[in-house]
């Protein structure tokens, strides 16, 4: 990983070449669609050959064609994240095509809301073999590929939910507050080679949200300090500097974009 010699070396060039991902080969599951899509069209913009995962054949036909009309070094693969064989096939996929793997963003996830009194056996697999079972998999699959590369990074995706309580999305905000520990272990047993991050995101407009009542999707946007729901460019950025060698020094850490969300509740 490279490091700034002293402060005197931090000039314009290499400000812009700490966010830089040029040649770097990033996998971004549920890159298809809301957050993915836009980490994916951020990575290529910052020069990151990019392989998009969705378990939908047809959007990850657009996505990649999409990509590759921007002149990204682009790859689409079919890979549902609750099917073990199909997270190993990804990776597969990826090194015989890219040669390697730097970066993973483990942002596929699965939403399911039951509440508290209706969960079954069957609706605890969907959500954790996506939730948790997957991400932790797919890192497993790839970590020699990332041992082996000198910018070595995994981001998980979490939710600012990790922090809250949630009756009719507890299985999902379970999975990513067990993430929260994932990522430090892993971070532990990686370093220092492999940095292991997170980044929480709170409300993002996405299709799943703007599809919902607008009394309930009012009162999730104005839950947060901002009151507003964020665009979901607007996580670029922070998974952007994630990903980059301007997070270099930064490992088992969690990046809370939120809006303010977990901070909101007063204390009376």
């Amino acid at each position: 990983m490279s490091q700034l010699a002293s402060t005197n070396a931090v000039d314009s060039p290499e400000v812009e070449r700490l966010f830089r991902l040029t040649d770097r080969v990033a996998i971004v599951t549920g890159g298809t669609r809301g957050m993915g899509r836009a980490v994916a069209t951020g990575f290529v913009a910052a020069g990151a050959k990019v392989v998009v995962a969705s378990r939908k054949p047809e959007a990850v036909r657009e996505a990649e064609r999409e990509l590759r009309e921007r002149g990204a070094e682009v790859l689409g693969v079919v890979a549902h994240m609750g099917d073990l064989d199909q997270v190993q096939d990804l990776v597969d996929r990826t090194v015989d095509r890219f040669g390697g793997i730097d970066i993973v963003i483990n942002n596929a996830a699965n939403p399911l809301s039951l509440p508290i009194g209706h969960h079954t056996p069957e609706a605890w697999a969907k959500s954790y073999d996506v939730n948790l079972r997957g991400p932790v998999f797919l890192v497993e699959a790839a970590l020699p590929h990332l041992r082996r590369s000198s910018h070595g990074v995994v981001v998980n995706v979490l939710s600012a939910g990790a922090f809250a309580y949630s009756p009719d999305t507890a299985m999902y905000c379970g999975a990513k507050a067990a993430m929260v520990s994932w990522t430090r272990s892993m971070a532990a047993a990686l370093a220092p080679g492999v940095r292991v991050n997170a980044l929480a995101p709170g409300v993002i407009l996405t299709d799943m949200i703007l599809r919902t009542d607008p009394e309930y999707r009012e009162r999730m946007e104005s839950a947060s300090l901002m009151r507003r729901g964020a665009q979901p460019e607007e996580m670029v950025g922070p998974a952007l500097f994630l990903a980059s060698d301007a997070s270099s020094f930064m490992t088992g850490q969690v990046l809370i974009v939120d809006g303010g969300l977990t901070p909101a509740s007063p204390v009376s």
